[in-house]
C-alpha cells in the first residue's frame, strides 16, 4: 500500500495538480464563507460541497463539468431541505434516506453526470445528519453552498483549469441491459437493502451517529460494478479507517479544536483524498478519517470514543454492503470481467487496423485515440479482477489465472503501442506481409470474443511466428503470441468461469 501511494506513476502530475487545486479551491470556498459572516457549521457545509464538486464531477469535457457543477444545487438543495425537515421524525427520515440512496445509485445509468448528481444528493442528506441541521439554518446553508461552489469553480474553471486544451477524458459506457439485467438497477436495489441493514446496525451502535454506517454502505457501491469489487472496497474502507483512527487519537485529539493546526490538518486530509484516490482506496479512506476527525475537533465534540465508534459504524456499513451484494440480485465478477475483457480485445483489433492503415498510407488513419481507449478499458479490467488478485483471496488457482490474463493483456497493449510508434514514423515503409499478419490478429480476436466457448479455444492453434526483422511485423507477431496464450484462461465454459467470485 505504501508503494502504491508514494511511487505510483503520476503522468502529467495530474494527481499532484488535483490535490493542490482541491486544497486551493476548498480553502477559498471556506474563506469566502468566513468573510461573508457564515457560522462554522455553514462554512463546513460549504467546504464539503466544494470538495464533492471537485472530487465527483468527472465529465469528459470541461464544458460538461461546468454544466454538472451548475446542476449540483438543483438536486442538492431540495434534499437538504427534506433532510432538515425530517430531522425529528426518525422513521420518515430513515425511509427517505434509503430512497435517496437507491435513486443515487440508479442515477449512474446516465453516465458521469448522473453519478455526480447522485453522490451530491446522498451527501446532502448525509451532511444534515453529520451537522444536525434544522430548518432554521437552511437559508444560511444554501448561501454557503452557493458561495462555495462559485469559489471552487473559479479555481477549477478559471485560475487553474489544467484540463483545458487536453483531449477529452474517455469514459467507457457500461454494458447495457434492461430491467434487472442492468447493473445500475441491481445495484440500486442492493444499496437500498444494504443501507437498511446498515441503518439498523448503526442505530444499535449509536442513536446519534448511526449515519456513518449508512455512509459506509453507500461508498462501497460507488465506482463498483460487481459483488467482488464491492466486497474489496468495503474491506479497504474498514482498513483505511482502522489505520486512521490511531492517527486521530495521536494527532487530532491533542489539538483540542485549535483553529490553525486543525485547519492545516484539514488541508492535508483534503490533499490526501485527491492524491491517493486513483491509486489506493485504503489510503484515501485514511485521509477521510483524519479529515473527519479534524472537523469534529473544530466542532468541539471529538474524543477517543467517537473515533472508535466511527470504526465500528464503518464495519457495520461494510457488513451491510457485503450481505446485500451476496444475497440480493448478485452481479458476478465473472460476468463483469468477461464483458470488459472482450471490449478490450475488440479495441486491440481496432488499434491494429488503424496502425496498419497508417502504414499503408491512409492519410486520416490514427491509432492514438484507440490506444487511449484501450488504456481506459484495461483499467476497467484491472478493477474487475482486483477481488481475485487481492493478496487475501483464498482462490489461489484462479488468482494465478487472473494474473496471467492481466500480464497477457498488458503484453498486447505494449505491442500495440510499439506498432503505433512505428506507424507514426513518416519514414516507415509498408510491407505487404502486414496485411496478412493483421488478418491473423483479426481472426484471433474474433475467436477470443466469440460467444461460443468452443470457438474461443481455436486461437490457441495458431502456430508461433518466427522473429521478424521488420519492427511492425515484430510487434504484430508478438501480439499474435500473446493472443494465442490468452486462449487458455479465457476458454472457460460458463459452468467453470475464469472468475468465480
Amino acid at each position: 500500500m505504501l508503494k502504491r501511494m508514494f511511487v505510483s506513476p503520476d503522468p502529467g502530475r495530474l494527481r499532484l495538480r488535483s490535490g493542490l487545486r482541491a486544497v486551493l479551491g476548498i480553502g477559498l470556498a471556506v474563506t469566502v464563507c468566513g468573510l461573508a459572516g457564515h457560522s462554522l457549521v455553514a462554512a463546513i457545509t460549504g467546504g464539503l460541497a466544494a470538495l464533492l464538486a471537485l472530487f465527483t464531477v468527472l465529465d469528459p469535457t470541461v464544458r460538461g463539468q461546468a454544466v454538472t457543477t451548475v446542476l449540483l444545487p438543483v438536486v442538492g438543495f431540495p434534499v437538504l431541505a427534506l433532510a432538515a425537515l425530517l430531522h425529528d421524525r426518525p422513521v420518515a427520515r430513515s425511509m427517505v434516506f434509503l430512497a435517496v440512496m437507491g435513486l443515487g445509485v440508479y442515477a449512474r445509468r446516465w453516465g458521469p453526470r448522473g453519478h455526480s448528481l447522485g453522490v451530491f444528493a446522498f451527501m446532502a442528506f448525509f451532511t444534515t445528519q453529520f451537522l444536525h441541521t434544522v430548518p432554521a439554518q437552511l437559508p444560511e446553508l444554501y448561501a454557503a453552498v452557493a458561495l462555495s461552489l462559485l469559489a471552487s469553480s473559479t479555481v477549477r474553471f478559471g485560475l487553474w483549469c489544467y484540463e483545458r486544451g487536453r483531449p477529452p477524458a474517455l469514459v467507457p459506457a457500461s454494458v447495457p441491459g434492461r430491467g434487472l439485467a442492468r447493473v445500475t438497477t441491481r445495484q440500486a436495489v442492493q444499496a437500498t437493502a444494504g443501507g437498511a441493514v446498515a441503518l439498523a446496525a448503526g442505530l444499535l451502535l449509536s442513536e446519534q451517529r448511526w449515519y456513518w454506517a449508512v455512509g459506509a454502505t453507500w461508498w462501497a457501491f460507488v465506482n463498483t460494478t460487481s459483488r467482488g469489487e464491492t466486497l474489496v472496497r468495503g474491506f479497504r474502507r474498514v482498513l483505511g479507517t482502522l489505520i486512521g483512527v490511531p492517527v486521530g487519537l495521536a494527532v487530532v485529539v491533542p489539538l483540542h479544536g485549535a483553529a490553525v493546526p486543525s485547519a492545516v490538518l484539514v488541508a492535508l486530509g483534503v490533499f490526501g483524498i485527491f492524491y491517493t484516490a486513483a491509486v489506493s482506496y485504503t489510503w484515501m479512506m485514511f485521509s477521510v478519517t483524519v479529515l473527519a476527525g479534524a472537523l469534529y475537533g473544530l466542532l468541539g465534540v471529538l474524543d477517543p470514543a467517537l473515533l472508535l465508534l466511527r470504526l465500528t459504524e464503518t464495519a457495520a456499513g461494510a457488513l451491510g454492503a457485503a450481505l446485500a451484494v451476496l444475497l440480493v440480485l448478485p452481479v458476478t465478477t465473472h460476468a463483469t470481467t468477461d464483458a470488459w475483457i472482450q471490449r478490450a480485445l475488440r479495441c486491440v483489433h481496432a488499434c491494429i487496423a488503424e496502425a496498419t492503415a497508417r502504414l499503408a498510407g491512409t492519410p486520416h488513419a490514427d491509432p492514438a485515440p484507440r490506444i487511449a481507449e484501450l488504456e481506459v478499458l484495461l483499467g476497467r479490467v484491472r478493477m474487475s479482477l482486483a477481488p481475485l488478485v487481492h493478496p487475501l483471496s483464498p482462490l489461489r488457482a484462479r488468482r494465478a489465472r487472473a494474473e496471467q490474463v492481466l500480464a497477457l493483456l498488458d503484453a498486447c497493449a505494449n505491442e500495440v503501442r510499439g506498432l503505433a510508434s512505428v506507424a507514426a514514423d513518416p519514414e516507415a515503409s509498408h510491407d505487404v506481409r502486414l496485411t496478412t499478419a493483421c488478418r491473423r490478429v483479426e481472426t484471433s480476436v474474433e475467436a477470443l470474443t466469440a460467444p461460443d466457448p468452443e470457438r474461443r479455444a481455436d486461437v490457441s492453434g495458431i502456430p508461433p511466428r518466427s522473429a521478424a526483422t521488420e519492427p511492425a511485423l515484430a510487434h504484430l507477431h508478438g501480439l499474435e503470441r500473446a493472443l494465442a496464450e490468452l486462449a487458455a484462461p479465457l476458454r472457460s465454459a460458463p459452468g467453470a468461469p475464469l472468475i468465480g467470485a
